[in-house]
């Protein structure tokens, strides 16, 4: 028998939950592992349903950094992650690709074009609307995603190895995987971060990555 791909739904919109949960149902090739809103407790019960792909249409719970951000680079499973009923907005695409949303659907796409994301990014491809593509390009071409920058380092006084780190920072990563990525010792990242954060006067790891892309 085929193995089946488990999916977990993520929504606080009732119709929109019940419509996506009818098409996994629907489909001998995917398994619906769970469905519910947001609750204080939805990033534990979905690392704990063994779901590989989550479908959800909240930005802000993606981007959560005491909620999915904080445990979806942890030590577990990588879920990817499908966003769903999606305004048309690049700054909001852009923030989503940052921080791991590997699928990204708009609120005017056909059912169909949610399940065919589901099954893609299964596939290890990622998937977005056709005139987002220019923005990755331009995001990765622009001199301000090159860090270490002269702009980062006169603003903040970040040295070279402070400045490698915030774009790692930025992605959510933990101090074990970024010392890991680095060949550093956790320890090590663990005091640079702290040098970080105060530099920049914030008091949170997102606060670094916003201030030093502002």
């Amino acid at each position: 028998m085929e193995r089946k791909l488990s999916v977990y739904v993520l929504s606080s919109n009732r119709l929109l939950r019940e419509s996506i949960e009818r098409m996994v149902r629907k489909r001998s090739d995917l398994d619906l592992r769970g469905a519910q809103s947001i609750q204080p407790d939805s990033t534990e019960e979905i690392i704990n349903s063994g779901a590989e792909v989550m479908v959800a249409d909240s930005l802000q719970f993606i981007l959560d950094p005491g909620g999915w951000r904080a445990a979806s680079h942890g030590d577990r499973r990588k879920i990817m992650v499908v966003m769903v009923a999606m305004d048309d907005d690049k700054d909001k695409f852009l923030a989503a690709v940052k921080h791991g949303v590997v699928g990204y659907v708009l609120q005017e796409a056909p059912a169909i074009e949610v399940i065919a994301a589901i099954r893609a990014v299964a596939r290890g491809e990622a998937i977005c609307p056709p005139n987002f593509t220019r923005a990755l390009f331009d995001c990765f071409a622009s001199p301000s995603s090159d860090l270490p920058n002269t702009r980062v380092r006169d603003q903040w006084g970040l040295t070279r190895r402070e400045q490698q780190l915030v774009p790692l920072i930025g992605r959510g990563m933990t101090n074990k995987e970024i010392a890991a990525e680095l060949s550093l010792s956790e320890e090590t990242i663990k005091s640079h971060v702290h040098r970080i954060l105060r530099k920049v006067g914030v008091d949170d790891r997102l606060g670094v990555f916003e201030a030093c892309q502002s």
